[in-house]
């Protein structure tokens, strides 16, 4: 599904640089390119939020670009503030509709007592079609993608409204990504652009369900960002009770997509796994990971359960219950008795709703506030 907007309006931030000497060149004639090339660095490098601030370009094509381009903005609805420091921004986009990202401080702390990581959790849909029962985002289903400008902006917006730097970006929010391919695509190409030193591809994870020709195709787009699979059972059978995405792709599907993934990027591979009690946190299901996770050089981020009873979920999705605290400690040990790299996933968040699988519009109090 590939759901647009019904109307944006005439930007040029979500464009790329010959992308922007096009749309200026059809509407003003014959520009010069270094002006597409000051224009994009001012939109991108220096955050200009009107055309007037872009002081290298002659005031006349200031004034023309100020009549026939908008510049793009998120509208801040609503933030909520954690205990531990993490953020969640409630955005409203141009047509009313809204998302949520989230700004996570890492636990470590420099010198200054300042967190060292400042991760940032974009969202790439309003809503989501995949249904995982685990995902509050589910109950919200799909509004439409995201455009390059929306993702790019919640960046810029959260690094405005804090006046922090951010250090890392996960595509994790709302969304499947790569169910709104092109456009994420495009963004991560701006983000990562040497040119525009915003953020490094190193420093960015894209988080994905499972559509294994968009993975392998992703592995050819030559970025350079990190891939996470987000698998969270072992066997097809629970996996497809828990993710109904698994039944057109099996994990064997997967995981050679994956394969393939490592093969052309040499980047190595994340598997994200929620512990479920009595449904996926048995040794067994740790040996069966432990035997995925070695295919490749990679890591398996092990994920508390965070509970979505705010968005009422049915069938299995009501019966789900994080893993106690000692079956996840022991979970962590096999996998890591079995050779794996091991990283625990923390709770950041959890009091405000923005912990992972946690984003579906919702403003303490309850109840939460969906958009139709």
């Amino acid at each position: 599904m590939n759901r647009s907007p019904k109307k944006q309006g005439n930007y040029l931030l979500g464009l790329n640089q010959f992308e922007i000497h096009t749309a200026i060149n059809s509407e003003f004639g014959d520009i010069p390119a270094y002006r597409s090339k000051q224009i994009y660095n001012w939109l991108y490098a220096r955050r200009a939020q009107s055309y007037s601030e872009m002081t290298q370009l002659p005031a006349v094509l200031r004034n023309q670009l100020d009549r026939n381009f908008k510049v793009g903005s998120l509208k801040l609805a609503h933030q909520s503030v954690s205990e531990d420091g993490t953020i969640k921004f409630l955005f409203e986009l141009f047509d009313g509709l809204q998302i949520e990202s989230v700004l996570i401080p890492s636990e470590m702390r420099d010198a200054a007592g300042e967190s060292r990581r400042k991760t940032l959790c974009l969202s790439t849909q309003v809503g989501c079609p995949l249904d995982c029962k685990f995902c509050a985002t589910a109950s919200m289903k799909l509004k439409r993608n995201l455009t390059a400008a929306e993702i790019i902006l919640q960046y810029f917006e959260v690094e405005r409204l804090t006046g922090e730097k951010i250090t890392n970006v996960v595509y994790m929010g709302m969304g499947e990504p790569l169910l709104n391919y092109d456009n994420v695509i495009k963004s991560l190409r701006i983000l990562t652009d040497p040119e525009l030193e915003i953020i490094g591809a190193k420093r960015i994870t894209v988080s994905t369900s499972g559509l294994p020709e968009e993975i392998k195709k992703f592995a050819h787009e030559k970025i350079g960002v990190k891939l996470a699979l987000s698998l969270h059972a072992t066997t097809d059978e629970l996996r497809s009770k828990l993710m109904p995405i698994n039944i057109a792709h099996p994990i064997k599907e997967l995981l050679a997509a994956m394969d393939e993934y490592y093969k052309v990027t040499g980047i190595p591979i994340t598997y994200e796994y929620i512990l479920f009690e009595g449904l996926n946190d048995s040794d067994a299901d740790a040996r069966r990971l432990a035997k995925m996770a070695r295919r490749n050089p990679s890591k398996v981020n092990v994920i508390p359960f965070h509970k979505i009873d705010f968005t009422n979920p049915k069938g299995i999705g009501a019966e789900l219950h994080p893993t106690s605290n000692e079956n996840f400690i022991r979970f962590n040990e096999v996998l890591k008795k079995e050779g794996v790299h091991v990283m625990v996933r923390s709770s950041s968040g959890e009091d405000i709703e923005a912990a992972c699988g946690q984003l579906a519009l919702s403003k303490l109090p309850h109840p939460i506030a969906i958009e139709v």
